[in-house]
């Protein structure tokens, strides 16, 4: 089975995946001077969180209520689920900035989230793939996802080794470190994306 042109299943995920996007490219295109700009960042980071929320909601009432769905429903749920918990982390980000008032990104995040916001494309372009039953075709987007994984892998063993280096003041060691391994996490969240995507191949190509 496939998903059929206009399904409501694949309206939603397209919608998660949109919302996602938008979202990213919010959290990575927004200039933070002041604080009161780390108020407003985080806002509206809370709202695409909000925002994808209620799609995720909406999957799971759908999911309850269809007889039949295109692909199996624990592929549909997980897949949701995943671009959902990427969603959450930059939400999650956003409030740690907010928190510790940083107002200045420095080189390694800025490293992270320019790979991060490369695989929350790469998501997008998948999931439009998946609506049209252009199964083969979303592997390349899932292996272009897990390399930008394993590039934060690496950014964030050289953030944190460069932390112990220069960094003498211990509270601003265990905020960085924080915020580095919050956007670790964030790519690993992709790259459950991509295992589910992959799943879903498998299972119906």
């Amino acid at each position: 089975m496939a998903f059929k042109k206009n399904d409501k299943f694949s309206v939603l995920l397209n919608n998660i995946s949109a919302n996602s996007k938008e979202s990213v490219n919010f959290f990575t295109e927004y200039k933070l001077k002041t604080i009161s700009d780390l108020k407003i960042f985080s806002e509206k980071m809370k709202e695409y969180e909000s925002k994808g929320d209620t799609f995720v909601h909406e999957i799971i009432k759908e999911l309850n209520d269809a007889f039949i769905t295109p692909i199996e429903r624990e592929d549909i749920l997980h897949l949701a689920m995943s671009m959902d918990d990427v969603l959450d982390g930059l939400e999650g980000c956003a409030a740690l900035f907010e928190m510790y008032s940083i107002t200045q990104a420095d080189d390694f995040m800025l490293k992270f989230v320019e790979a991060i916001q490369g695989s929350v494309h790469e998501i997008d372009k998948a999931v439009g793939l998946l609506s049209n039953k252009k199964l083969p075709q979303i592997r390349e987007h899932a292996i272009k996802i897990k390399d930008f994984e394993s590039k934060c892998d690496n950014i964030l063993r050289q953030s944190i080794k460069n932390l112990f280096a220069v960094e003498k003041d211990p509270i601003r060691i265990i905020q960085y470190k924080e915020i580095y391994e919050t956007l670790e996490d964030i790519a690993d969240s992709c790259q459950e994306v991509a295992n589910t995507l992959e799943t879903i191949i498998m299972k119906n190509a």
